[in-house]
């Protein structure tokens, strides 16, 4: 089983954005030591919990102090930006660490509505029917030419070269995954958003997909939130955090970042607050190594896949990184120097 890493920067309580940018770039150092496929970094805007809005300027920082893992976006918001600009980007970021860039897109806002208003630059952004049209663009204009009938044929995203990034469709809705089926690219499924039913969207995807010139058969990863400590009661202690950030976050009443678990096991909630995180832990994977590997294995067996990008959040950093270094241990991950 390969395991890669989804980083969101969370921002922890107390702490600032700068310190949550600079422990995702050491979390890229201990993850490419460890022997982690991939390190990407997700995009959101306007939150106080999350300081990754730009994953096309964090990318090269990690990737220059890294190694042997693949780094790149997960994912872009392709809805937001001209298809040109992203290629442009992403060659640059090829060119610059040739066969190790990731480009994972999606066509979530990434943020509230009025923020994806203000990332437009006019008044109305594409519509949502635009995104395959928009996908194919990229795709073109990453691996050689658009077609001849295209209005901006010949245009070149620079700087050319004889590799590209590698792409992937993010999904975590049957839309998404019909899209990545038509067009002939990877899926890669968000399963800590849309676990239901995703074993059948999967499914579903690989049936109905279509070759392309830029991929043969189809390919799927996932991603799982997981938190792995030394015992399952502690695991399950720094789970807290995430529970409280969620509650508070649907509640209309986001925090200003990760909270400490003890704001969630002391603090003085309704019953139905209580039920709510209650709820939460209990579909969360957090455990100690055997758990959590069991469960990891048991998801992946049931999309049929040998990859799975995982997502952990906790208030103290060390603890973040203390959870990916048992899951390298329980999975036998081979390290690199």
């Amino acid at each position: 089983m390969k395991l890669s890493v989804l980083d969101q920067s969370p921002i922890r309580m107390g702490g600032t954005p700068r310190d949550a940018v600079l422990a995702t770039i050491e979390l890229a150092r201990l993850v490419d030591s460890l022997g982690y496929t991939r390190y990407w970094l997700a995009e959101h805007h306007n939150t106080r919990t999350l300081a990754s809005p730009t994953p096309e300027i964090l990318v090269p920082a990690l990737a220059a102090v890294t190694s042997g893992i693949r780094v790149g976006s997960g994912g872009v918001m392709l809805s937001h930006y001209s298809p040109l600009k992203v290629a442009e980007s992403f060659r640059m970021l090829e060119a610059l660490h040739p066969g190790r860039i990731d480009l994972g897109i999606g066509r979530a806002p990434g943020s509230d509505r009025r923020t994806a208003a203000a990332l437009q630059p006019g008044p109305v952004g594409p519509p949502l029917e635009s995104y395959p049209a928009q996908v194919t663009d990229l795709m073109h204009y990453l691996n050689g030419e658009l077609p001849d009938d295209h209005p901006y044929h010949g245009i070149t995203a620079m700087p050319s070269g004889p590799t590209s990034p590698e792409v992937w469709l993010l999904g975590s809705s049957i839309g998404s995954a019909t899209y990545a089926a038509q067009l002939g690219l990877p899926l890669s499924w968000a399963h800590f958003i849309s676990p239901d039913g995703g074993p059948q969207v999967v499914a579903r995807y690989r049936e109905s997909f279509q070759p392309s010139e830029w991929l043969d058969a189809p390919r799927v990863n996932i991603g799982v939130s997981a938190t792995c400590a030394e015992t399952t009661d502690e695991a399950r202690r720094l789970g807290m955090s995430r529970h409280l950030m969620r509650l508070r976050r649907d509640q209309g009443r986001p925090l200003d970042g990760v909270p400490a678990p003890e704001l969630a096991l002391e603090g003085k909630f309704t019953q139905q607050e209580l039920a709510y995180m209650a709820q939460q832990q209990e579909k969360a994977i957090e455990g100690d190594q055997d758990v959590v590997k069991r469960s990891i294995l048991e998801i992946a067996a049931k999309y049929d896949v040998d990859e799975v990008i995982v997502l952990t959040i906790t208030h103290d950093y060390e603890d973040r990184k203390r959870s990916y270094e048992l899951l390298a241990e329980a999975f036998d991950l081979e390290t690199r120097d």
